[in-house]
């Protein structure tokens, strides 16, 4: 049941469609680490506001490299700042954006998993040399922040090369978390704020990356040039209490 529910999760594409014939409603790129956060912020919105967006979600470079190319998105919310940064020197944005959320990585096994999870890595490092590590999950580092991350905290611990034959790159943050809580790998290194949703919660066990051992995910938002009303209420909203809320229930931290 965990497999079904969570897999069917990470295909939606497009989330908040009433119906086929509905005329065609405001797009928004987001990072995956949001897949679930954002799915209920967006349904908030709709009560409080009477309006619905649709949620395309994806690796940030991933998401990123669609907006250069022409996508109709209005809005992108990243996982970092650096791809937002991008976007705006390119003259693609109306401004520089804002920091909505500051993410967090964590260590996660399922379980009957031999990997003890660990803030210090500890554990990974005993199974690695006992060659216990077969497949570990992380993001493609170079379209996905958290897998960026990921490869910077296993480098501060020595075992990036090591442990890099037996990498499984997920295509997003959310697809290297399917790989792990599906059992194709004993471990990973994944957004916390998946975990945080309640069809993964004893699915295993897990451990906070301190936010030391890497660059600090500071997630930017940024309001495309063809931005309409609707959008912007939605980017307005994104920083206002109602969703601030929902953001601190899923692990991430705000800005103040």
């Amino acid at each position: 049941m965990l497999r079904r529910s969570f897999s069917a999760l990470l295909a939606i594409g497009l989330l908040g469609l009433p119906d086929a014939t509905a005329q065609r409603q405001p797009t928004i790129a987001a990072a995956a680490n949001l897949n679930f956060a954002l799915t209920e912020i967006a349904r908030q919105f709709a009560r409080d506001r009477g309006a619905r967006v649709e949620l395309v979600f994806g690796a940030s470079g991933t998401l990123t490299r669609q907006i250069r190319d022409g996508a109709p998105f209005e809005m992108f919310l990243a996982a970092d700042e650096e791809f937002p940064r991008q976007l705006t020197e390119a003259g693609l944005t109306r401004d520089a954006g804002a920091v909505y959320a500051i993410g967090r990585l964590a260590l996660f096994a399922p379980t009957g998993s031999p990997l003890m999870v660990d803030d210090r890595l500890d554990g990974l490092s005993r199974l690695l040399r006992g060659g216990g590590v077969t497949h570990f999950a992380i993001a493609n580092p170079d379209v996905a922040p958290y897998g960026r991350a990921a490869e910077a905290t296993l480098r501060k611990h020595g075992l990036w090369d090591a442990i890099r034959p037996r990498l499984v790159l997920g295509d997003s943050i959310a697809q290297a978390a399917q790989f792990v809580t599906t059992g194709n790998a004993v471990g990973g290194l994944i957004a916390y704020s998946l975990l945080k949703e309640p069809a993964l919660a004893g699915a295993g066990k897990y451990a906070l990356i301190p936010q030391t051992d890497h660059p600090l995910l500071r997630q930017r938002m940024v309001l495309l040039k063809n931005a309409t009303p609707v959008v912007e209420q939605f980017y307005s909203y994104m920083q206002g209490s109602a969703a601030r809320a929902v953001l601190l229930k899923s692990g991430y931290e705000v800005p103040r």
